[in-house]
């Protein structure tokens, strides 16, 4: 979809607009009170088609057939796991796929396919096949499960960073599986990831020798064990580590492997920084370097290498947050704390309240957000397809509030630390949703 015209161009088309419907008048064209009338009509809806692209619009996943999802499908039947829900994604034929000795996925967080477009990136962009879309929420908690399982929001249910799990009566953070408010991880009190996060691993299926490559913090997290499903875990300090572990796999391990391999640090700094930062630069041409290096020591080795992400990233400027603590009458009507991610947040509202926050959104905030029922995002396929996670409704409250443009809501517990990230994610905008497929057969 192309983006929208300058304002000024814009202007400047409605203004030609006008001046042809007056020379159209001069010319003795259409003389008469109906005749200027109608050529008034024009003009004004000629005006309008050019306005009208301001207008906020959702960017929804396919997942049809053209999103992370059905990627996973295409790796999957691949790999010869059977049953897949979602159908393979056309641009990656899995009975090709299964010709390759070795399959690498590797996962760089952020990368929305805009960005990549935007940047230096010429071994990358050589090699893009495609743009698919992320999940909803396209945000980071719901689509590493998605990596990690093969599915959909709409089955593994883990749908942002804040998670109400009603089995604990807690909002739970997923990734470092912390509850909110507190440092130590809820495995340290007696909680198991596996009994929460309960949807079977797509590792557990897969009948080849299977490795996860993460930074080293993070390979050995509760959540990464409740997902593994019985891989060989290899961490690492940088990128460059990273793809010498990928290398090294291919390379020495005399059996087929299938690689998933995971890199956070562009999200992370596009979060402090901003996706349209210098230091964000820096890093993709430093990724893009690096792939290419990565590239030539793993020639002839066999293996198909496929590079996406899981969610692009937008800039939010400070005029474009919305404090939930600023808007008390709404708060009033919620009995938990916003859940989900500040792009897409999930609202838990007390149920003789209903009329009075859907009346306080409609008023005060339509501006900034679509107000949806949450029923109605399970029962329109923004989660995925098929049946629903017996406890998907429960962690996505009564409602949505789906925040349009670069806008986003938070809201801070009593003594909880401040924080304000300028790159943000989770939403429905083309930046967001869009993330690039990146294919490379490195041949035999």
């Amino acid at each position: 979809m192309s983006a929208p015209e300058p304002i000024g161009k814009r202007i400047f088309q409605c203004s030609r607009a006008r001046r042809r419907w007056r020379q159209d008048l001069g010319n003795g064209g259409g003389a008469g009170e109906h005749s200027v009338l109608a050529a008034r009509a024009i003009w004004f809806r000629q005006c309008a088609s050019h306005f009208e692209m301001d207008k906020p619009r959702m960017h929804l996943p396919d997942y049809e057939r053209g999103s992370i999802v059905n990627l996973l499908s295409a790796i999957q039947s691949a790999l010869g796991v059977d049953g897949c829900r979602y159908a393979p994604l056309p641009h990656l034929d899995p009975h090709e796929l299964a010709r390759a000795r070795h399959i690498v996925l590797m996962v760089i967080d952020g990368l929305g396919y805009r960005c990549l477009l935007q940047h230096r990136a010429n071994t990358l962009r050589q090699h893009l096949v495609a743009r698919i879309t992320s999940v909803f929420p396209s945000t980071t908690a719901a689509a590493i499960t998605t990596f990690f399982t093969g599915t959909a929001p709409q089955q593994h249910a883990l749908t942002g960073w804040f998670t109400y799990f009603k089995e604990l009566g807690a909002v739970i953070t997923p990734l470092p599986f912390k509850p909110r408010m507190t440092k130590g991880s809820s495995g340290e009190v007696g909680v198991q990831a596996r009994h929460l996060f309960d949807h079977p691993s797509m590792f557990e299926k897969i009948q080849r020798r299977r490795y996860i490559v993460l930074p080293r913090h993070i390979v050995d997290s509760d959540y990464t064990l409740a997902f593994s499903g019985g891989a060989a875990r290899v961490g690492y300090k940088s990128l460059g580590e990273c793809f010498k572990s990928i290398t090294e796999i291919l390379r020495t391990n005399g059996e087929p492997a299938y690689v998933y391999a995971y890199w956070p640090e562009l999200d992370t700094t596009a979060h402090a920084y901003g996706i349209g930062s210098d230091r964000v630069a820096i890093l993709i041409e430093q990724l893009d370097s690096e792939f290419a290096r990565f590239l030539k020591a793993v020639r002839n080795s066999g293996a198909t290498v496929i590079v996406t992400a899981d969610h692009g990233i937008i800039d939010s400027q400070p005029q474009e947050l919305i404090r939930l603590e600023e808007h008390p009458q709404l708060a009033e009507t919620l009995v938990l704390p916003l859940c989900g991610e500040p792009r897409v947040a999930f609202c838990y509202v007390h149920p003789h309240k209903t009329g009075a926050f859907e009346r306080y959104v409609r008023a005060r905030l339509s501006r900034y957000a679509w107000l949806m029922s949450s029923e109605d995002l399970i029962a329109r396929g923004y989660f995925g397809l098929g049946e629903p996670h017996p406890r998907l409704l429960d962690r996505i409250g009564h409602y949505a509030l789906v925040m349009k443009d670069r806008y986003v809501i938070k809201d801070w517990l009593l003594d909880e630390k401040r924080y304000v990230q300028v790159g943000v994610h989770g939403g429905v905008s083309e930046e967001e949703m869009y993330v690039p497929l990146i294919l490379v057969n490195s041949g035999r």
